[in-house]
């Protein structure tokens, strides 16, 4: 019986796995909330009952969880929130459409020279005159 391992055609997106079929980031991630995390579940244990503690430190640990794992189209939670906060708050809400007219430019450049070009008949006139 043969066995057939799927092979991605867009390599660019295979990510390289260190320990556990986790990536660095997500090792990273995971570290800061278990040490972010264990701490609140001790300290909640010693105040109250263990279920309230285990949900506290989920909580807690949950933000570290979703940087780690959450990605859409291939950006991560950060880069997705970056955006939402610079559209939404940072950058004006209306933004007027500005075009640069090409054919005013071309009037505008034609009457220029029909200005120089009436400059150079009156110049050559006044020269005939003299002359």
């Amino acid at each position: 019986m043969a066995a057939y391992v799927p092979v991605p055609r867009d390599l660019t997106r295979v990510k390289s796995k260190i320990l556990f079929n986790l990536t660095k980031r997500q090792l990273i991630c995971f570290g800061i909330g278990a040490l972010i995390g264990l701490p609140v579940f001790f300290l909640m244990k010693k105040y109250g009952n263990i279920s309230v503690a285990v949900i506290c430190m989920m909580i807690v640990m949950l933000p570290m969880f979703f940087l780690a794992m959450y990605e859409k189209d291939g950006q991560p939670l950060e880069v997705i929130a970056h955006h939402f906060i610079e559209t939404k708050f940072i950058r004006p809400k209306i933004r007027p459409f500005n075009t640069n007219n090409y054919y005013e430019l071309l009037e505008k450049q034609e009457k220029v020279e029909k200005e120089v070009m009436e400059i150079v008949k009156n110049s050559q006139k006044k020269k005939a005159r003299k002359n």
